[in-house]
């Protein structure tokens, strides 16, 4: 079977490989059962990647497949993961019977763990010695490593918690090896002996004025945080954040920034979206997405007969980049869709995306139309 890997449809025929395995598989939409089939086999001793984001049915032998995906809080980590683990198989929930403030979430396939459960420190005791969460000072990267390792070779761990809501260290939580392991947090690519764990990693960049909205809406909503408290928080956090989240992007195999839309001079209302999806060439088993003709470089508006766009309309672009030395594939999106029905007609113009079918892209958008923003969804989706 033919092996694409990358951050691609969500459900697909497709080949996952460790270091030491393979495992293929196919999937169906529309609430359907999963069927899959396993097989082992030996690969050379390269770095191991990821591509599309589903497994199911794996071998006792076979290792885990370990994800990282990074990001500042308040970024949409765990929401972009709880979407995520639903496309692998089956619905993701706190661990049945144990601590209802556990960050750990659970799917058929997937367990994905928060690495603030790795914090040395909890809040008071951050407040005491003058440090923020994003400093690796306050964290436990030997425990980190040596819990991700375990996993990783078939082992249980009795993995930390940290309450999100009294800002405490709570009694661990047993965790036991699942087919795909999900680290999402801070500092996933921090550690050189965790990330070279990492069969496949992803940063959200979130722009200063997109991060700042979306911090607001789920510290006010979801934990009851005042709005000038999260104008001190971000702005005590913002030197951690440059010295020790940003620079690990420069490891992530795939990288999604959002930023605000060049559509709309001077917008200042944020619900317009422009995306970029930038993927790394010549990792092994993955293909980026491209748009028309691979290799060339392309800006399109396509609004017209064919597609629906009221203001400010849409804009594509696809070229070849250098990120962090590294040479990259840039597919961006600006603006948003009138009518999500339509956007089969871009998925029509779109190569390397594993899809099953003609029109598995818009029949995923149309089933998560609450996705957080349609551009933000579709490069998500492919």
């Amino acid at each position: 079977m033919a092996s694409k890997l990358g951050v691609a449809t969500p459900s697909s025929s497709a080949m996952i490989s460790t270091k030491s395995n393979s495992i293929s598989f196919s999937s169906q939409l529309g609430g359907q059962s999963l069927n899959a089939t396993t097989a082992a086999a030996r690969f050379p001793h390269s770095r191991p990647r990821c591509h599309v984001f589903l497994i199911t049915n794996v071998a006792a032998e076979q290792r885990p497949i370990i994800i990282g995906l990074a990001a500042d809080s308040g970024c949409g980590k765990s929401t972009f993961m709880r979407r995520l683990t639903s496309v692998f198989g089956g619905a993701a929930s706190p661990p049945k019977g144990g601590n209802p403030d556990s960050n750990t979430l659970i799917s058929d396939t997937t367990t994905v763990i928060c690495l603030d459960d790795y914090h040395s420190l909890d809040r008071t005791g951050r407040k005491e010695k003058g440090v923020t969460a994003l400093d690796p000072k306050a964290n436990n990267f030997d425990l980190m490593y040596e819990q991700v390792k375990a996993i990783k070779d078939g082992k249980p761990i009795e993995k930390p918690i940290y309450n999100h809501v009294s800002g405490l260290l709570d009694p661990p939580e047993t965790i036991v090896p699942p087919k795909i392991f999900v680290i999402e947090g801070l500092h996933p690519m921090f550690d050189a002996r965790v990330r070279e764990l990492l069969d496949f990693s992803i940063y959200l960049d979130i722009s200063d004025e997109v991060k700042f909205a979306w911090k607001i809406q789920r510290d006010m909503a979801e934990r009851g945080h005042s709005l000038e408290s999260i104008k001190a928080s971000i702005s005590a956090r913002k030197p951690d954040f440059d010295a020790f989240i940003d620079p690990q992007k420069q490891y992530a195999d795939v990288v999604i920034q959002v930023l605000p839309t060049q559509l709309i001079p001077d917008d200042n209302e944020g619900k317009v979206l422009r995306v970029r999806m930038i993927m790394k060439e010549g990792v092994p088993h993955f293909k980026p997405v491209h748009l028309f003709d691979e290799g060339s470089t392309v800006s399109w508006v396509p609004c017209g007969r064919k597609l629906t766009c009221s203001y400010p309309g849409i804009k594509f672009f696809y070229g070849p980049d250098t990120y962090y030395d590294n040479e990259v594939t840039v597919l961006e999106m600006d603006g948003q869709f009138d009518k999500l029905e339509e956007l089969i007609y871009v998925e029509s113009h779109l190569s390397n995306i594993s899809s099953k079918f003609y029109g598995e892209i818009t029949q995923q958008m149309l089933k998560h139309a609450d996705y957080p923003g349609p551009c933000t969804a579709f490069l998500s989706i492919i």
